[in-house]
């Protein structure tokens, strides 16, 4: 992952990224260079050290360098900008960010780069647009987004496993427990300075959620 970019909810691998926001810093004095999708990417970057409470036009300005009047040439008000950062999360997170993956033709070449870009991209410590959303999961545009996130992951995961021969239930049954140790990886990180090494992590996941 390029040191120089924060990314939140990432997915990485060599040759292939999915799922990046990112984060340059940005120190800009005149308004108007702001696009809309800086808004949204500072607002995702809020969310994920402190949830949508952490989004406020007054401090995402202060943070990007510029006065409220940039905020106002995109968005009418604070609840527009979350929705916009939002959608913006979920098609990054969702299908469109899968895409790539989803192309790759040969369904174990596939599952195996999944999983060992999600591990390798889970970093200790490093705030989690999804996990934080956790916590604002009964706001409506929450539980729409995280929804479809997951809906997607969980769907090109029980179709990899469909294409590796599983009956239907036991591909929807596996994917399932795969995306949760997923995020069981994020969780852990959150609170561990440490971790294990990515790479032996990597080979574990494809050893546990590889069909032999």
């Amino acid at each position: 992952m390029n040191t120089a970019t924060y990314g939140y909810d990432t997915v990485s691998s060599t040759g292939r990224t999915v799922n990046t926001v990112a984060y340059p810093p940005r120190m800009v004095n005149d308004s108007p260079r702001l696009s809309a999708q800086d808004w949204t990417r500072a607002a995702l970057k809020a969310i994920a050290n402190g949830g949508l409470a952490a989004v406020g036009v007054e401090p995402l300005a202060r943070t990007l360098g510029v006065t409220k009047g940039s905020f106002y040439a995109h968005f009418r008000n604070r609840d527009e900008l979350i929705t916009a950062a939002l959608a913006d999360w979920g098609r990054s997170h969702g299908e469109a960010g899968l895409a790539e993956y989803a192309a790759i033709a040969d369904p174990r070449q596939r599952l195996r780069e999944l999983l060992t870009a999600v591990v390798r991209a889970v970093q200790p410590l490093a705030p989690s647009v999804h996990l934080s959303l956790l916590g604002d999961r009964n706001d409506p545009r929450v539980k729409d987004a995280v929804s479809r996130v997951n809906q997607a992951r969980l769907n090109l995961l029980t179709s990899t496993y469909l294409e590796l021969g599983l009956p239907p239930d036991q591909a929807a049954h596996r994917a399932r427990v795969a995306y949760a140790a997923i995020l069981g990886l994020l969780h852990l990180a959150q609170t561990e300075a440490d971790s294990p090494s990515p790479d032996a992590l990597a080979d574990a996941a494809a050893a546990i959620f590889l069909p032999s």
